[in-house]
């Protein structure tokens, strides 16, 4: 354990109460105003600690394998969390937008698992990158948006579609990552593929 994974693994605690915020904040005694504002905190603290996490691992020299492990599977969880949220009331965007994200993260963790297996590394894409930065403005915009839903400024059907509308475009540009990824990666990808092949041939 580093300092590096000990940040990763608050992300990982605050989706959860993200979460349970967000859906029973009576429960809290936290008011449909200060709502939106307590969830900004708490999503701030959750991208903070993942800009700390990988400033600390490489500053001090603490990058590990747990930490390669764990901080793309905390990314997945907290922002996944995240927009699972908002498929409830207020927000309440389509649910077939979580799958997007889902169905993406699935494909590059379990490809860049298998790799790893084999003893060879797939690397980083600066769209990962951008895709992380875009998801995390689409959070922090629709938080924003709650605001003046709060205080009756804003309808909650504009809030439903304006909603609908940011997440969507952070999905497409998810999409466009994980082909962007795998493109990108091909070449190893191919490799992986031949040498199952091959397996399978000897086999025979």
């Amino acid at each position: 354990m580093t300092i590096a994974n000990y940040f990763t693994f608050v992300r990982i605690f605050i989706s959860p109460v993200f979460l349970l915020v967000y859906l029973e904040h009576d429960l809290f005694r936290i008011s449909p105003v200060a709502l939106p504002y307590v969830l900004l905190i708490l999503l701030g603290i959750s991208e903070l600690s993942d800009a700390f996490d990988g400033y600390l691992a490489r500053k001090y020299d603490q990058v590990t394998d747990l930490g390669k492990v764990l901080d793309p599977m905390a990314d997945s969880i907290s922002r996944i969390s995240v927009f699972l949220t908002f498929t409830q009331e207020p927000v309440n965007i389509p649910m077939f937008l979580i799958f997007i994200f889902l169905y993406r993260d699935s494909v590059v963790s379990t490809l860049r698992t298998v790799c790893a297996l084999k003893g060879f590394v797939l690397a980083a894409r600066m769209s990962g990158k951008i895709k992380a930065v875009i998801q995390a403005v689409a959070a922090f915009l629709v938080l924003l948006l709650m605001i003046p839903h709060s205080l009756n400024l804003l309808s909650t059907e504009h809030l439903h579609i304006l909603g609908t509308l940011i997440v969507s475009a952070a999905a497409c540009y998810t999409v466009y990552s994980g082909i962007e990824y795998i493109y990108g990666n091909r070449g190893y990808i191919n490799h992986l593929l031949r040498t199952k092949k091959h397996l399978i041939s000897e086999g025979e």
